[in-house]
């Protein structure tokens, strides 16, 4: 590591204290920045476990014979069975007798089509609505929740299109119900899917950095020869420690491949960072696989948070042509002293240096990292995209080339999780596009993912692997495999969305059942196969002696979701 970056880093805080001397102690951009170990650690083969509370027989991955047959059934809505809803034929350019509406606003009233489906496949459901508003509607199979979606709001009959629904053969019953708003409807079409056979997993795997060290370059390789074959369990850990992912393991008899963190640029002190890398590290030096995502605490110095609401923060104040990703800190010092950039801006490049030593760290051990600054990029919820697009995607860039040009930060696969296209970055800058996905109304992992595995490889192409980075339920293997969905790993969220307050396993969003069978399942890779795949399998001995975690240990709630 270049001497002067190693300056850069501990200068930071000099940095901080002379350009906001109004912050008071508790605001982080007084902070110093971790230190930097600079030994190399060696992969150990040595577990860490906790006895199961029984195993369980691998699930084939199964699902209805599929037989593909042209069809093209149109069902006038005003014949269907109406809950509370009416009829009405006012409007214009309607087809059949008449249209359904009189909805109301309460979510309460419905129209349930009876289709008659010929074979086992996949279909795309077509919709004719006409809206005044954008309303939320709710779609149910039978009994159970199928998709929500949303209309549009043109007050013109509009095609809204679900695409990839797999249904069997015989009579079905789908009920069409707006939650929030009142619209008309037409009537519903059902035609067989073309668009399944358009998804590819013939993603490369070469990192776009190209200096990338080898751990890195292996890893992806790894990932990208696995692509489509099976989907790579993972899970957040809170705190540092493992106690989701031990409890992962009393439950199903399995651990997760990847443990997922959250890193954070402390306000005082560096004790539970310190904490975090280490279990990052320990977790990959153990035969995992480590991902690390960057929820931003603002660099504010009078309000500082996360979600736009909770700072006073405007990244497009911080905003600047000025190429700043490859100075040192007393260069972007002067340029801050003599007015050519923000204090957003200044404030911005302490925390990204400050992260970098984190980063630099797991470095330092060998440990590669997938790495996922700036999440759900898309929206205006966080701060990093209330301002817009092109914020957003100049402060990628900026964190971009300053962890790969200027701290040369080699162990890292670069995900990127802006979620539209709108948010799209530069293709160069990133290795692996991912989404969030938490949906109202289901317990368990739906069957209706098709759409955002799709919609994200049309608009990022099938060079680049697509994974969830966050979702609320297990993914359910069989489902995935039939849609052609197989996102290269899954990550749940922490708290509530796997533990209770006794930690114990919470059975609200995942049942017990689907969770086993999620984990047993031959789609799914589990930490055992991996290091088995990897050549680094523990011993018969090392599982059978570790040492049973505390169950009693829950992490704190989340409040991000």
């Amino acid at each position: 590591m270049d001497i002067r970056k190693i300056m850069a880093l501990a200068c930071a805080v000099g940095a901080a204290a002379s350009a906001f001397t109004a912050c008071d102690k508790k605001n982080k951009m007084t902070a110093s920045v971790p230190i930097v170990e600079e030994t190399t650690a060696k992969k150990t083969t040595e577990p860490t476990t906790t006895l199961p509370v029984e195993t369980f027989p691998d699930y084939p991955v199964t699902y209805p014979e599929i037989e593909k047959k042209a069809s093209g059934n149109l069902y006038e809505a005003e014949k269907a069975e109406l809950k509370g809803a009416k009829v009405a034929s006012d409007l214009p350019e309607f087809s059949g007798d008449g249209y359904v509406t009189a909805f109301g606003k309460e979510g309460k009233n419905s129209v349930v089509f009876e289709i008659d489906v010929p074979s086992n496949q996949h279909y795309d459901l077509s919709f004719n609505i006409l809206s005044g508003s954008t309303v939320n509607c709710r779609l149910k199979l039978g009994d159970e929740q199928l998709t929500e979606f949303r209309t549009t709001d043109n007050k013109k009959f509009t095609y809204i299109t679900i695409y990839g629904v797999f249904l069997t053969k015989g009579k079905q019953k789908l009920e069409f119900t707006p939650k929030d708003g009142d619209i008309s409807l037409d009537y519903l079409k059902i035609e067989n899917n073309t668009s399944l056979s358009d998804i590819s997993y013939d993603a490369k795997g070469e990192l776009v950095n190209k200096k990338a060290g080898e751990s890195a370059k292996e890893l992806m390789s790894f990932l990208s020869d696995n692509y489509g074959k099976y989907m790579i369990t993972g899970q957040y850990a809170y705190g540092g420690n493992n106690s989701e992912m031990d409890l992962i393991y009393r439950t199903t008899g399995k651990y997760p491949v990847i443990r997922f963190s959250n890193f954070e640029v402390p306000d005082v002190s560096y004790d539970a960072s310190f904490k975090e890398v280490d279990a990052a590290a320990d977790w990959y030096l153990n035969g995992g696989i480590s991902c690390v995502s960057w929820y931003w605490k603002s660099p504010s110095e009078k309000k500082s948070g996360i979600r736009t609401e909770e700072t006073d923060f405007d990244i497009s104040k911080a905003v600047t042509d000025k190429d700043i990703a490859e100075l040192t800190e007393e260069e972007l010092r002067e340029l801050y002293s003599k007015g050519e950039i923000s204090r957003e801006c200044y404030g911005l490049l302490l925390d990204i240096d400050n992260m970098a030593g984190q980063l630099t760290s797991l470095r330092n051990r060998g440990v590669p990292v997938l790495w996922r600054p700036l999440p759900e990029g898309c929206g205006d919820w966080y701060w990093w995209g209330a301002k817009g697009a092109d914020s957003y995607k100049w402060l990628w860039k900026l964190i971009y080339d300053r962890f790969t040009k200027y701290f040369e930060l080699d162990n890292l696969i670069w995900i990127w999780n802006g979620q539209s296209n709108s948010a799209m970055v530069d293709k160069r800058t990133f290795d692996i596009a991912s989404v969030d996905l938490y949906f109202s109304g289901e317990k368990d992992y739906g069957s209706r993912f098709y759409e955002e595995f799709a919609a994200v490889q049309k608009f990022t192409g099938t060079d680049k692997l697509i994974a969830i980075s966050e979702c609320g339920s297990v993914p359910d293997m069989d489902t995935s495999f039939r849609d052609n969905a197989v996102w290269s790993f899954f990550g749940v969220w922490y708290g509530k969305y796997v533990q209770n307050e006794k930690g114990e396993y919470n059975e609200e969003f995942t049942s017990k059942d689907a969770l086993i069978r999620a984990y047993n399942s031959d789609g799914a890779m589990t930490l055992d196969e991996y290091r088995k795949m990897r050549g680094i399998e523990p011993s018969e001995a090392d599982t059978t002696t570790a040492p049973e975690a505390d169950a009693s240990s829950a992490p704190a709630e989340t409040t991000k979701k």
